[in-house]
C-alpha cells in the first residue's frame, strides 16, 4: 500500500476517506507508484492538483495507482480487455497517441493517454499497415486495452469490429459532417463526396446483438 503523507490524516472525512487540497502533498514516488487523475509529481513526490478524496487503486499485483476525484464520483479505470472509445490526438509513422474519455459505457470525468502501435492497427497485414493511412487526428475510435504502461494504455483496434466510428474530411473548416463508411478501409464525405483511407470499425447491428438475461 503506498503510504500517504502523515499529514492527510487530519483531513479525514466521517467515512474515513482522506480529502486534499490542490498542492497537498500525497506520497513519495516510488517504482510501483503510478501518477493518476488529479495528480503531478514534483521533487520525488505525489502531489494533488485538485481538491478531493484520494484514491489509491490496485493496477496490477504489483502496481498501484494514486489518484484525486470529487466526493462521490465513481472511479473508472481502464482494465485489460476493456473497449474503450478514444479521440486520436497525434498520428506517426509508427504510433497513435489518443485520449480516452470512455470506458465501455461509462463517460469519463478526465480523459486517459492511449497509444495505438502501427503492429496493433489490424490483425493481418501487419507490416502493410500505414498509420497516416488508418487514422487522422481528431477521429473518434473504439479500441481494446491490451495492458497499462507507466503512464499510459496500449491500445489495439485489430478486431474487425474496432476502428473509426466518427470522422471528418481532412478539410474540416468547410465541411464539419460526419463521413460514413464506404468500406472497411474507406469513409466519404456525404457532401463532396470526397473519400478518405481510415481503419473502419465494422459496427454491429444491434439486432445482432445477444442480450443476457
Amino acid at each position: 500500500m503506498a503510504d500517504l503523507d502523515p499529514s492527510l490524516a487530519s483531513q479525514e472525512t466521517d467515512s474515513d476517506e482522506l480529502f486534499c487540497l490542490p498542492g497537498e502533498r500525497l506520497c513519495r514516488v516510488e517504482d510501483n507508484i503510478i501518477l493518476g487523475l488529479g495528480t503531478y509529481e514534483q521533487n520525488g513526490y505525489i502531489y494533488a492538483c485538485k481538491s478531493g478524496i484520494v484514491n489509491i487503486d490496485a493496477s496490477d499485483e504489483n502496481t498501484q495507482i494514486v489518484s484525486v476525484h470529487k466526493p462521490g464520483f465513481h472511479l473508472t479505470i481502464p482494465v485489460t480487455g476493456d473497449v474503450v472509445t478514444a479521440r486520436v490526438l497525434v498520428t506517426t509513422p509508427k504510433f497513435a497517441k489518443c485520449a480516452i474519455f470512455c470506458v465501455r459505457n461509462q463517460l469519463l470525468e478526465n480523459s486517459y493517454r492511449g497509444l495505438l502501435r502501427k503492429e496493433d492497427v489490424r490483425e493481418t497485414e501487419k507490416d502493410r499497415v500505414d498509420i497516416y493511412k488508418s487514422f487522422k487526428p481528431g477521429d473518434v475510435i473504439l479500441a481494446r486495452v491490451l495492458n497499462q504502461m507507466e503512464q499510459s494504455f496500449l491500445l489495439s483496434t485489430a478486431e474487425t469490429e474496432l476502428g473509426v466510428v466518427i470522422a471528418y474530411a481532412s478539410d474540416v473548416r468547410k465541411n464539419r459532417v460526419p463521413m460514413i463508411p464506404v468500406g472497411w478501409a474507406e469513409m466519404q464525405c456525404p457532401q463532396t463526396t470526397i473519400k478518405e483511407p481510415r481503419k473502419v470499425a465494422k459496427v454491429l447491428p444491434e439486432s445482432t446483438i445477444k442480450i443476457e438475461k
